[in-house]
């Protein structure tokens, strides 16, 4: 230890006012990379929706201008602008200015409101190169410009008047590049998928976005149906069981709950709960109280209908959920959110009433409509055999031991090491490819798996049924985290799982299947970042002793441009990983120096589902309309 070392009263740094979000914006905003961007924006629409939930706000509008500045216009209350009697500032120089200052503490000014925190307004004001702030209040247009990270250009002034009957706030602001060195420019769809879902949450809520950059865009959105209209989107290129979304709501001790379900043919469950327009994907109180609920009454009334016996197993939670899209909405006064960025609602008094709240309204449901009631447990009980089936199925995989799976279908070529967080896996196409990428790997990390052929589409297929397909069992093996119920993360063992295909549409199709199969069935493995695909080059331009490969047409045609004009290469396009010979192999898709890895994220998981159900799920018009608008972009290999 070194006593030399000082530590005194100087060392200690008091950082006045917004310093304080410049120094650290992370520890207020998640990151400054583009989420952090549009975190401002979220802030100051958080505001106007908060007066909605209100009860004094109609419309919203979200303008992105020039130069990538942010405009947000409300017709709510317009801040107060009279004088703070704590800071002496007036009340729309404090809420800009000081941390955790606004309405939303005492109960007064906002029941229900989802930005909590109190630091919404002041944190984009010290993350912007200027923001300025109009008011519509009492007849008067109220004004207030901010520099430089938040600092007032001068004291809230009257500009000019306007009608009595107007109000509301509009909020302008150009974010700092000094800030977000990563990129300040707004993503339209990103903006537009926030959006429309806050509209689904809040029916009879008007949101305006506009884009004036270099391409005109607008969209509005206004559900008068809410979360019925939001459940029917999701189901949108499903085959529905019941024609209407059921809908059920109640109030109990200021607690509002709303939920909308409808059930389809597929084998999956989409759940998505919220408080306070806040996306709880990780669920919560309100979650797990509407769930239980849900297994409960359906089995209640299962049995009591005589479509369970008395004899049988009772259906669990994952049977009643099979094929069903649920939207659970909650507005809480005052909500208790695990972890900093609001993901968890976890007060402990939400469950038992979102549980008695649902409960009581599906079950009255089920009894006056017997014909839905049958078509959801006739869903149920199919899923039940299914898992029993499963169950057996994964029996059979654990007895066949720790690889024997993968050693007699897969011919797995294991690496040396047991650390998993050193540890690769390839998946590649056919023996041939397999053969060169053994050749060529790191054999003390890099693994190899090669498959034959293609695997069974899951998006069609119970679980049940995908685990009697070899190809699937082996992959299970191999990755020895088991899978359903026996799902285990941290006995994943390689924390890389790279899929590794040809560059052609046969490979995109393997492609495809295998990522269908890990979010189907492994998608906390994707949601911990542990897949990629590899990137092989396409073509091979030889000149002289220089050898290039290069990814697609733009980087060949790129890199022939960059040649002298005397110079006449040789441009080979690669047919597959299997002609590739293993020292090519590993130099240009292998190495960890050299290669090129893209990894595979889902950061959306409904668009991501929407996705998948698109182009793997029963439906074709959807397919073949993808396909129709895409088709210009498709290279053919003739």
């Amino acid at each position: 230890m070194n006593k030399e070392a000082h530590y005194t009263d100087s060392d200690i740094q008091v950082l006045e006012g917004l310093e304080a979000v410049r120094k650290r914006p992370g520890m207020y905003i998640g990151s400054t990379s583009e989420k952090g961007l549009h975190h401002l924006v979220w802030e100051i629409v958080d505001n106007a929706v908060d007066e909605a939930l209100a009860g004094f706000c109609d419309d919203i509008e979200v303008i992105i201008d020039k130069g990538d500045v942010i405009e947000v216009r409300d017709d709510g209350r317009g801040i107060p602008t009279g004088i703070n009697a704590k800071t002496g500032l007036s009340t729309v120089e404090t809420i800009f200015t000081v941390l955790h200052a606004g309405g939303k503490f005492g109960g007064e000014g906002y029941k229900v409101s989802g930005g909590l925190h109190g630091v919404g307004a002041s944190v984009v004001n010290a993350l912007s190169n200027w923001l300025e702030v109009k008011i519509y209040r009492d007849g008067n247009v109220y004004y207030q410009r901010f520099e430089n990270g938040g600092h007032p250009c001068e004291p809230l002034k009257i500009i000019d008047s306007c009608d009595k009957e107007r109000t509301g706030s509009t909020i302008r602001f150009k974010a700092d590049g000094e800030i977000f060195k990563e990129t300040t420019v707004y993503d339209y769809d990103i903006l537009h998928k926030r959006l429309q879902e806050i509209a689904f949450l809040n029916k009879g809520l008007r949101i305006n976005l506009y884009d004036h950059r270099l391409e005109e865009k607008h969209d509005t959105f206004l559900y008068n149906g809410g979360i019925i209209e939001y459940v029917q989107l999701l189901n949108k290129n499903k085959n529905v069981l019941h024609n209407d979304v059921i809908y059920l709501s109640g109030e109990e001790n200021n607690i509002f709950f709303e939920v909308a379900l409808q059930y389809n043919d597929s084998y999956n469950s989409n759940i998505y709960s919220f408080t306070n327009n806040i996306n709880t994907y990780e669920g919560g109180t309100h979650e797990d109280g509407v769930k239980l609920a849900l297994t409960r009454v359906i089995n209640n009334y299962a049995k009591n209908a005589k479509l369970l016996k008395e004899k049988d197993e009772s259906l669990s939670g994952e049977d009643v959920r099979e094929g069903l899209t649920m939207i659970i909405s909650c507005k809480h006064p005052d909500p208790q959110f695990e972890g900093q960025t609001k993901t968890k609602l976890g007060n402990s008094e939400v469950k038992k009433i979102a549980s008695d709240v649902f409960g009581t309204g599906f079950e009255r449901y089920l009894m006056e409509n017997p014909s839905v009631a049958k078509i959801i447990i006739d869903k149920a009980l199919s899923a039940s055999r299914a898992r029993v089936a499963a169950k057996k199925a994964r029996e059979l995989v654990r007895r066949k031991g720790d690889l024997e799976i993968t050693t007699t279908f897969g011919k797995l070529t294991d690496c040396k090491s047991k650390d998993p967080s050193e540890s690769e896996i390839f998946l590649v196409e056919g023996d041939s490819a397999g053969g060169s990428a053994k050749n060529g790997r790191d054999y003390m990390t890099q693994a190899i798996l090669p498959l034959r052929g293609k695997i069974l589409n899951v998006e069609k297929a119970r679980l049940d049924r995908a685990l009697s397909n070899e190809e699937i069992k082996t992959i299970i093996t191999a990755f020895g985290t088991g899978i359903g119920d026996d799902f285990d993360l941290s006995k994943l063992r390689y924390h890389k799982i790279i899929i590794m295909t040809d560059a052609d549409v046969d490979g995109s199709h393997i492609r495809v299947l295998l990522l269908t199969l890990f979010y189907r069935f492994f998608r906390p493995i994707v949601e911990a970042g542990h897949v990629y695909a590899a990137n092989p080059p396409l073509f091979k331009i030889t000149h002289g002793k220089t050898i290039k490969y290069v990814l697609d047409e733009a980087e060949k045609d790129e890199y022939l441009a960059s040649l002298p004009p005397n110079v006449k290469p040789e441009i080979a396009r690669n047919k597959g990983l299997g002609e590739m010979d293993p020292d090519e192999l590993r130099d240009t898709t292998m190495a960890k120096s050299t290669r090129i890895l893209r990894q595979i994220t889902v950061d959306d998981l409904k668009e991501a589902d929407a996705a998948f159900e698109k182009l793997m799920g029963e439906e074709v018009e959807p397919r073949r309309e993808f396909i129709e608008k895409n088709a210009g972009y498709a290279i053919l290999d003739i």
